[in-house]
C-alpha cells in the first residue's frame, strides 16, 4: 500500500516522502497516529505542491546568501582589540566580537554560533573565521585584529 509520510519515521522515510509500506501497518498504526495519509490522486497533488513551494523558498535562501557571501568577501572585517606594549591582545578574539563587527561593519545580523575562528587569535594580524549558513553553505571570511 502506498501511504504519504507526515512526519519523519526511522527506517521508513522522511516527510512529505511517498512509501510502500504493508495495508495493516498504514491502516492500524501509520494513518491512526497521524504519522501518514494514503496516497490518493489529490494527496499526491498536495505533497507535489508542497515539494515546488519548498523548492521556491529554498532558491530564494540560496540567492540571499550568496548576495550576503559576495558582501563578506569583499574586504577584510576590521575587530578592535586592547593591546600592550608587545603588540598581544588582552584576551583573545571570539566569534561575538566578530558578529559584532559584521553587524557593525557590513550591516548583516549573523548569530555569533554561526561562526568558527580557524585558530586561537591573541595578537594582531589577518585571520580567517568559517560561517555556515547551513546545509552545506560554509564560507571563509578574513577578519583584521587592530588595536584599539
Amino acid at each position: 500500500m502506498q501511504i504519504i509520510l507526515i512526519k519523519d519515521i526511522d527506517n521508513l522515510g522522511s516527510a512529505h516522502e511517498v512509501v510502500n509500506v504493508r495495508p495493516g501497518y498504514a491502516r492500524n498504526f501509520l494513518i491512526p497516529q497521524k504519522y501518514a495519509l494514503e496516497a490518493s490522486s489529490s494527496n499526491l497533488k498536495m505533497v507535489e505542491e508542497k515539494h515546488k513551494v519548498k523548492a521556491k523558498k529554498e532558491a530564494a535562501l540560496l540567492s540571499e546568501i550568496h548576495k550576503v557571501t559576495d558582501v563578506l568577501k569583499s574586504s577584510a572585517i576590521k575587530v578592535g582589540a586592547k593591546t600592550g606594549t608587545s603588540g598581544k591582545i588582552f584576551g583573545s578574539v571570539t566569534p561575538i566580537q566578530i558578529a559584532r563587527a559584521i553587524r557593525e561593519q557590513k550591516g548583516y545580523e549573523i548569530d555569533r554560533k554561526r561562526i568558527a575562528i580557524v585558530e586561537e587569535v591573541k595578537e594582531l594580524g589577518t585571520f580567517k573565521a568559517t560561517i555556515d549558513f547551513g546545509n552545506t553553505n560554509i564560507i571563509e571570511i578574513d577578519f583584521e585584529v587592530v588595536s584599539e
